[in-house]
């Protein structure tokens, strides 16, 4: 990627994806930087593809299977000419027609090349880089994202490797892509460890529930442990502390006691916007209330002192 929207330079997947919300109408362009890092001279052919979330993962379509959103979708060259160790430009046109209706879309823009053809007779292959496309469309501003953090189980795989799986739910209106880390604190004699990655790769729908993953050393001890979970995507981010303690070999242990949590940005400011608000409508009816009970009273006459 090397355009993204002035308002999400700051967001590290736009940096990576084309994230946009556009409305019915609209049209954007996005440049793409093709390089071939090899010793061999390169036929790089680009086409969209069509692409959805299932299972808690970003699917591609086969091939060059389509859908609305690559319709919508064209590439400036089909394909590119690449020298040993050069790079190449292209430009992506996304056109939102102005009935389409209100939804998330999702594909993803390829540059695929074919292996050169060997006397040996070895199978071809095919190998295949590409951009993801998360396309929401809807008149009016960009739905919200955000998620929270659920249940932490701890356990450990026959062989002793402990892990701890996290429950995550995507309480916004965008597709979250989650990244974090798992450190531990206040173990054994007041050990530390970590942090140690999640697995990647989890993705979520609007409303929708996964789990993320994180391993651990074999010789970790049980515990107890001081979980910190710190997931993000994009510019949300959360957090959770919970108590675990890690099985025996082979067995799964139970939930860990959340001990507190932290609101992403985008929540804290609406919780705090909600307060204000409903400070303001209590302050509102208690001036009403006094208003009622004390009714403008007529102008007496002063008397003075002593009549």
């Amino acid at each position: 990627m090397l355009e993204a929207p002035a308002d999400r330079r700051a967001d590290p997947r736009a940096l990576r994806y084309i994230v946009d919300h556009l409305p019915p109408g609209t049209t954007i362009k996005r440049q793409l930087l093709i390089v071939n890092r090899t010793a061999e001279p390169r036929r790089v052919e680009v086409y969209p593809a069509a692409a959805t979330l299932r299972d808690s993962t970003f699917v591609f379509g086969e091939g060059r299977t389509a859908n609305e959103l690559t319709s919508w979708t064209t590439i400036d060259r089909s394909s590119v000419e690449l020298e040993p160790w050069s790079e190449a430009r292209i430009r992506v046109t996304i056109a939102v027609p102005p009935a389409a209706s209100k939804a998330e879309r999702y594909g993803v823009i390829w540059a695929s090349t074919t292996s050169p053809p060997r006397a040996s007779g070895e199978v071809k292959q095919i190998h295949r880089v590409g951009v993801r496309m998360y396309l929401d469309v809807g008149p009016g501003g960009e739905p919200a994202s955000d998620f929270t953090i659920g249940e932490v189980r701890p356990a450990r795989d026959p062989g002793g490797k402990p892990s701890a799986t996290v429950q995550v739910t995507n309480t916004g209106g965008r597709a979250v892509d989650l990244t974090g880390e798992i450190s531990l604190s206040d173990g054994p004699a007041g050990s530390r460890a970590g942090p140690f990655p999640i697995g990647k790769g989890v993705t979520l729908p609007p409303g929708g529930s996964g789990q993320v993953i994180a391993t651990f050393p074999a010789e970790l001890p049980n515990g107890p442990w001081k979980a910190e979970v710190n997931l993000e995507s994009g510019l949300v981010k959360r957090n959770l502390t919970a108590q675990i303690r890690f099985p025996d070999p082979g067995q799964a242990g139970r939930k860990g006691s959340v001990a507190s949590r932290m609101l992403s940005p985008w929540t804290l400011g609406a919780t705090v916007a909600a307060l204000l608000l409903a400070t303001g409508l209590a302050v509102l009816m208690r001036r009403s209330r006094r208003s009622r009970r004390s009714p403008a009273a007529a102008p007496r006459e002063r008397v003075p002192a002593g009549r």
